[in-house]
């Protein structure tokens, strides 16, 4: 885990550089697919449902049941295509700079912690840290690779 954090932590730091490249008038390609911009907004929306998931895990009763949230309607509604690109990208690296903080005060007895994914699959706090690395680096690419 702490290579991992260590690796998110060097790759925030490259990315408020080079994520503020990002055009305030870029088009979307397409209505049905995610513009550069509101896949940022989508890794906003992903960091702030884990840090309240991260958050609420320290205080509920066992285990902790992850509610899913609608990612295509919060896209739209916080309208991340006209959103100034560079507090885009300052907000999404503050979110995560506070997520590496909360990862970094986790016990193994937290990260053990048993949760219920929305497919009723039982694992634990350690399996979603690590997902939601995995979750982040998949749109990063697809953010660079376009």
């Amino acid at each position: 885990m702490k290579e991992k954090i260590i690796e998110f932590e060097i790759v925030l730091a490259q990315l408020e550089t080079s994520l503020l490249a990002i055009s305030d008038i870029e088009i979307k390609t397409t209505e049905s697919s995610w513009s550069k911009k509101e896949i940022l907004g989508h890794l906003v929306d992903s960091a702030i449902n884990n840090i309240q998931r991260f958050t609420e895990i320290q205080n509920a009763d066992e285990p902790y049941y992850i509610r899913p949230y609608n990612q295509d309607e919060l896209v739209k509604a916080n309208c991340y295509q006209h959103k100034n690109s560079a507090d885009l990208v300052t907000l999404l690296i503050a979110l995560n700079r506070h997520i590496i903080y909360l990862i970094k005060n986790q016990t193994a007895v937290t990260l053990k912690y048993p949760i219920v994914l929305p497919n009723q699959t039982v694992t634990d706090l350690e399996f979603v840290i690590e997902d939601y690395f995995e979750h982040f680096f998949h749109h990063l690419n697809q953010i660079t690779s376009k």
